[in-house]
């Protein structure tokens, strides 16, 4: 009996797993959509968005059945409360990468992402695609390191958004209003792509620790 309970929590990470590697792709095709302003796989990725919801609400319903049959505590209550969490936010990356999809259907034909910009975009979706893949590592290994130290792998895509903004106010942008939206959107889905990588990987020291990351780095620096 005990031997399918864990066996039971180990499918639940792997569950977790499985959601990373498939958001991050996800998010790769998105922005391939977006940027060669292909219709069909812009299509394709709002479509993948059920699948990756349908991944989230087995997950879910497995973690709610483990916590109402066998009633776990300690490390084991942490790693279902904190598997619901998880799922939650990677569920929510899946939406970005569909927004991502979304514009560059709602341009066709036309490009979304001007000239000028297409480098800071396509560099911010690698940065947010490597940190979901992180994300899966950490799942994996529990490395309290690599956890926190995509908390610094995080600033690039920070200055990234901060440049967007920079651009957008330079006295030389003349792509009007409507694409000065578009982009303004475009850096918030992807910073906050990367921003549930990082919670996830917070998520992560929690279930090992039990404690907060920024708790633990306030006692242990």
């Amino acid at each position: 009996m005990r031997e399918a309970y864990h066996e039971e929590l180990a499918s639940i990470g792997e569950a977790l797993v499985d959601m990373a590697n498939r958001v991050g792709s996800v998010l790769g095709r998105a922005t391939s959509a977006l940027l060669d302003a292909d219709l069909q796989l812009a299509d394709s990725v709002i479509s993948a968005h059920s699948k990756v919801e349908d991944l989230q609400r087995d997950l879910d319903d497995r973690a709610v059945a483990v916590l109402a049959r066998q009633q776990p505590v300690a490390t084991d209550l942490r790693v279902v409360v904190t598997s619901l969490r998880m799922s939650a936010d990677l569920e929510r990356c899946a939406v970005l990468a569909q927004h991502v999809a979304k514009l560059a259907r709602l341009r066709h034909p036309a490009q979304a992402v001007p000239q000028d910009l297409r480098r800071t975009i396509l560099e911010m979706s690698q940065l947010a695609q490597r940190l979901m893949a992180q994300a899966a590592d950490v799942l994996v290994t529990r490395d309290l390191d690599d956890a926190r130290q995509m908390e610094q792998d995080d600033d690039r895509i920070d200055e990234l958004h901060r440049s967007i903004f920079q651009h957008l106010m330079d006295d030389r942008w003349h792509h009007g209003v409507e694409t000065a939206v578009d982009v303004t959107l475009l850096g918030r889905y992807y910073e906050r792509f990367a921003d549930h990588a990082v919670s996830v990987a917070r998520r992560v020291v929690f279930l090992v620790t039990g404690e907060h990351a920024d708790e633990l780095a306030a006692t242990h620096p």
